[in-house]
């Protein structure tokens, strides 16, 4: 699958500064088509509502937390092929496993730059 610059991505972080510098590194690697969601309640309605190429979710938010809408996106026949990228601040190892088993196309762990983030894009589609 080529990487797409006019894919629609759902960024999904509680934190409104976080999603900015996330939009800011996508907008540098040249993506605009970039929308957002505060928790993954509001992820998993915009899912529902609209095709996206690409959803790069925070792992811990409230009241339903990344890894809970992952599972929820590869249970859903509609959605279970959206690629999806995990961001989190802990890079605990049975994170990592639990994530991949759920069926994460990828894995980011913060601290990034628009480097590492364009790394994790070509390895989920195959650049």
């Amino acid at each position: 699958m080529a990487l797409d610059v006019t894919m629609p991505i759902l960024v999904v972080d509680d934190y409104k500064t976080m999603i900015r510098i996330i939009r800011n590194l996508l907008k540098q690697l040249g993506f605009d088509n970039v929308d957002d969601a505060s928790d993954g309640v509001e992820a998993l309605s915009k899912l529902r509502q609209k095709q996206y190429g690409l959803v790069i979710s925070d792992w811990n938010m409230e009241p339903m937390t990344g890894y809970e809408l992952l599972k929820e996106v590869r249970n859903d026949d509609a959605l279970n092929r959206t690629p999806f990228i995990m961001v989190t601040a802990e890079s605990k190892t049975e994170n990592v496993i639990a994530a991949k088993k759920a069926g994460v196309n990828n894995y980011i762990v913060k601290p990034f730059n628009a480097q590492t983030l364009k790394g994790k894009l070509n390895a989920v589609f195959g650049e």
